[in-house]
This record gives structure tokens, C-alpha cells and sequence, in this order.
């Protein structure tokens, strides 16, 4: 492992890196600090680390001065990472790791590592973007909750059976509401962090269309608008079947929210569709493509060729029919949490189409 990382080339690295030996002189200063930094690694090499790098804190204190770090406490490991000013106003966040040949002994390196601050800035906005958007999405459920109630408790006497029905059905509603978006925020969260757990079990995806289709059905959307297409299937799936049904619910709701016409829904083997439609994702495992494939399509104007990169993006609304923006990105989510893949295209009646691919596989227990 030391000689690999002895042997690793500093100018491939994503963040600014900046080294100084033990007399404070810069030894290594990579393309990235530079592009980072504005500084040419011809003048910063060679130089003074505090020179090469005059960092300021926002209060316009020298940074160097400050932490001092070849003097002061031989116990200090280093400097967190925190904003700091270079000359002419350019941010960026830097840390600093102090590297000493024993415990207590005297400061042999000084690793300074960069990162500009327009990632955290999209963190942040993205952030900012989240909050305003569940706090919209909650008001509205909150408040006919809020409201409905609040009548019931205090002019209980005053309605009839049919009418306290009515309010209550609301409530439950809206509650149901609020449930699916705190749902949603958690699914969010553990995309984001890596930990979206899949429970895997054989899932009978031809059936679990049906069911699908036959609620929407209930819920009185017409059942000729839906055509179902089973072709023949490679084997049984292993997939975890309440993520199945929230992706399968996501795009059946999407197609008959915002598509017209027939929504159409085909369940093939991955490698029967990969070889009709003359598309295989870049570099696909053999297990996907002996997997199985699911195809949503509508006949809508479908999505203009500029939003399809956006579509799996957070807060993507293809219009303004109400809607968090997020289903979709959870979507991408649960799908790839499966080692599956999704994509979006047109489809051949001009709608939108979704196709996605769920690898074949074993349970995890059996691993």
C-alpha cells in the first residue's frame, strides 16, 4: 500500500494538494491547487509556504501566522478543513496536516489540502432547494388537517354522519399524504449517504404489474388505458418487492399524470429487449442483461431531448402538475441500489418511455 500511494501522481488527484518539507518550502503544489488557487505551480515551487500560499482568514488574519505550524504544541496533528481568502477575494477551503517523524517530534511535513467552494455552495442550494420544497409540500396536508379537526372538535354536534365522513376521509388522506413524503426524505437520505438497504426475495414482477394496473383501475382510471405485455423471462427475480412496487408505482403514476393515450407496460428478459432495441448500457455485468426488463411508455408529447439528462435529477418536474420532483431520483435510486440500471427515451407512439433492468441474481444470504 506504501509504495502504491508513493507511486500515485499528485496531479491526478481531484483536490488541491500542497506540500511543504520541514524548512517550510513547497515540494509539491499539483494541477489541481492551481486551478483551485489561480497560482502557478512554477512560482509556488520552491517558495515559502506562506508566500506560495498567503492564506487569510475572513476576519484578514494570516492564516500561516496563525496556526503557526511548525511551532506551538508538538501534540497538534493539524488544521480542519475551514474557508479561507486568498488575494483578490478567490475562496477556498483548505486544511492542513502536520507530519512528524515520531509522536512530539518536530513538524517534518506540512500536507495542505484544497477544495474550491462551488460544490459546497450546490450542496447547499440543493439543501436550501430541499427544505423550501417539503415545507410546501407539508403545508398544504398540515393545514387540512389542522383545519378539519379543529372543526370536528369544536362543532362535533353541528354535522351529520355523512358530512363527519367526508372531513375524516380527508384527514386520513392528507395524513397518508405527509407519511409518503417522510418516506420519500428517508429514501433520500440513505441514497445520498450509500445505505439504501434492498431485501431481496423472489418477486413475481408480471404480477405485481397487474396489481398496479388494476388499482389505478379501482381508483377509476379507465381500463383500456393500460396494455400489459409479458414477453418470456430468463428466470425467477430476486429483488426486494417494496421497492419493485415504489418504482413500479412512481412510473405508472408519472405516465398517467403526464401522458396521454395508452400507457403501456412490458416485462421481457433484459437481454430480449437490449437485442430489439439495439441498446446496452456502457458497460453492463452479464448478470443485468440476463436479468429482466420493465418498459413504461405513454403516448404524451413526452419529454423534450434538452430535459432528459435532468430527468432523474432532484426536484425534475416534467410539469406543473403538482409533485415533489423527487420520485424520479429515488427511483434511479432503488434501481442501482439493485446493481440494475435505468434510462430514459422516447417512445415510439412520441410519448415518454422508462425502461429499467433488474439484474438476475441470488438472496444475499446466499452469498
Amino acid at each position: 500500500m506504501v509504495g502504491s500511494a508513493a507511486q500515485l501522481d499528485p496531479d491526478e488527484l481531484p483536490d488541491g494538494l500542497v506540500v511543504a518539507d520541514a524548512r517550510g518550502l513547497v515540494t509539491v503544489f499539483n494541477s489541481a491547487a492551481a486551478r483551485i488557487t489561480g497560482i502557478s505551480p512554477a512560482a509556488a515551487l520552491g517558495a515559502r509556504l506562506e508566500q506560495a500560499l498567503p492564506l487569510e482568514d475572513l476576519d484578514g488574519r494570516r492564516w500561516w501566522q496563525l496556526t503557526d505550524p511548525y511551532g506551538g504544541l508538538a501534540v497538534r496533528t493539524g488544521q480542519p478543513e475551514r474557508n479561507l481568502l486568498l488575494p483578490g477575494g478567490r475562496e477556498v477551503l483548505a486544511s492542513a496536516r502536520y507530519v512528524r517523524a515520531h509522536p512530539r517530534g518536530r513538524v517534518e511535513r506540512v500536507v495542505v489540502s484544497l477544495r474550491g467552494t462551488e460544490a459546497r455552495r450546490r450542496t447547499e442550494r440543493s439543501h436550501a432547494e430541499l427544505i423550501a420544497t417539503v415545507a410546501h409540500e407539508l403545508r398544504s396536508p398540515l393545514t387540512s388537517v389542522k383545519g378539519f379537526t379543529a372543526t370536528l372538535l369544536a362543532k362535533w354536534e353541528r354535522f351529520n354522519d355523512g358530512q363527519k365522513r367526508v372531513m375524516l376521509e380527508t384527514v386520513d388522506a392528507d395524513a397518508d399524504r405527509v407519511t409518503r413524503l417522510i418516506a420519500e426524505l428517508l429514501d433520500i437520505s440513505r441514497i445520498d449517504a450509500g445505505r439504501l438497504e434492498v431485501r431481496k426475495q423472489v418477486v413475481d414482477l408480471p404480477s405485481a404489474v397487474r396489481r398496479h394496473v388494476e388499482g389505478k383501475v379501482a381508483a377509476g382510471i379507465p381500463a383500456d388505458r393500460f396494455h400489459i405485455r409479458i414477453g418470456e423471462l430468463s428466470g425467477p427475480l430476486w429483488a426486494d418487492p417494496d421497492k419493485v412496487d415504489q418504482v413500479l408505482a412512481n412510473l405508472l403514476e408519472n405516465a398517467v399524470r403526464h401522458g396521454e393515450g395508452t400507457v403501456t407496460i412490458e416485462v421481457a428478459s433484459a437481454k430480449e429487449v437490449v437485442e430489439a432495441a439495439g441498446w446496452e448500457p456502457p458497460g453492463t455485468p452479464p448478470r443485468v442483461l440476463e436479468g429482466t426488463a420493465v418498459t413504461v411508455s405513454d403516448e404524451g408529447s413526452g419529454i423534450p431531448e434538452e430535459s432528459m439528462p435532468r430527468v432523474f435529477t432532484r426536484f425534475w418536474r416534467g410539469s406543473k402538475r403538482g409533485g415533489t420532483g423527487l420520485g424520479l431520483y429515488i427511483v434511479k435510486g432503488i434501481v442501482e441500489a439493485h446493481g440494475g440500471t435505468i434510462r430514459i427515451s422516447r417512445a415510439p407512439g412520441g410519448g415518454a418511455q422508462f425502461r429499467f433492468i433488474l439484474p438476475a441474481g441470488v438472496p444475499d444470504f446466499m452469498l
